[in-house]
């Protein structure tokens, strides 16, 4: 079921002297199963660019399809594309708002109609999913620490089993602990489900060590798109964003400079230990 964005572009406050065009005629397709990292600096498009994926926002000019449909059709169902492209917000927690957590992340299935079995069985699939310690269940989601509510918050969604899942900014403000759980979390279900995940990230860490593809958004447009080692290879353009690569990619570019037959390539720290020591053990 891939999601194709064709010729999108969107204006904030369109007509008036405030207008800004947020994107600016995006075309990509997100492909079933992919793991997709989005980047870009702040006031880039990366988060507008995500929202009009769900239909939270409507493109000014430009179409996107998904699954061989046109969202914008007037009798397609905006309501079924929220429940299959399902959307974390940044600081989800704060979307919490039931008596327990378990209530919680059974409100997504309750709007989706289904009955009160279904819910509870994808209420326990989803807390397990993102391994929530049972004992919270029947706690207050405003007693929890904040990355088990944020967990409680992705569950939430989860819960409705979305074929696609975005993620805005889900660590900001977890400390690095939390943020490593919460992305580990997000990358072993994918593993597990195939599902195809968007994260959107400022971390260039988080996204060299947990995607397949970057999308590098700049003034409203992707101006990379490809594996993490075919993007960090223009670290020096991303400098130029406002952007950093990897701190492994500026060690092992500064190890070449130095004269060490080192491959720059590698964008994990797993990935430059290994280059390193083939390096000197020729």
């Amino acid at each position: 079921m891939s999601l194709i964005l064709d010729h999108v572009t969107y204006k904030y406050s369109s007509g008036t002297a405030y207008e800004i065009k947020a994107l600016d005629d995006v075309c990509l397709t997100i492909n079933d199963g992919e793991f997709v990292g989005v980047i870009g600096h702040t006031g880039s498009g990366k988060s507008t660019l995500v929202q009009h994926m769900n239909g939270l926002i409507k493109a000014t000019e430009g179409h996107i399809y998904y699954n061989g449909q046109d969202i914008y059709d007037s009798d397609y169902d905006i309501k079924d594309l929220r429940t299959q492209v399902g959307m974390v917000f940044q600081y989800p927690e704060h979307q919490l708002f039931e008596t327990t957590v378990f209530e919680d992340v059974c409100f997504g299935p309750k709007n989706q109609g289904l009955d009160k079995k279904e819910q509870t069985l994808r209420a326990y699939e989803a807390l397990g999913l993102v391994k929530m310690d049972e004992k919270l269940f029947l706690a207050s989601p405003f007693e929890l620490s904040g990355g088990q509510k944020r967990r409680a918050a992705i569950a939430g969604v989860l819960a409705m089993k979305p074929a696609i899942l975005i993620l805005d900014e889900p660590t900001a403000g977890l400390d690095p602990k939390g943020r490593d759980d919460i992305l580990g979390m997000i990358a072993d279900m994918h593993e597990k489900r195939g599902d195809t995940v968007v994260l959107v990230s400022h971390s260039m860490e988080d996204v060299a060590n947990y995607v397949d593809r970057i999308i590098v958004m700049d003034q409203g447009k992707p101006v990379y798109d490809g594996t993490p080692k075919e993007v960090f290879a223009h670290y020096k353009e991303l400098e130029k964003m406002g952007l950093a690569a990897p701190q492994v990619t500026y060690v092992m570019n500064d190890l070449k400079a130095a004269g060490f037959d080192v491959n720059c390539d590698a964008t994990t720290v797993a990935e430059a230990k290994k280059e390193i020591i083939r390096c000197f053990a020729k």
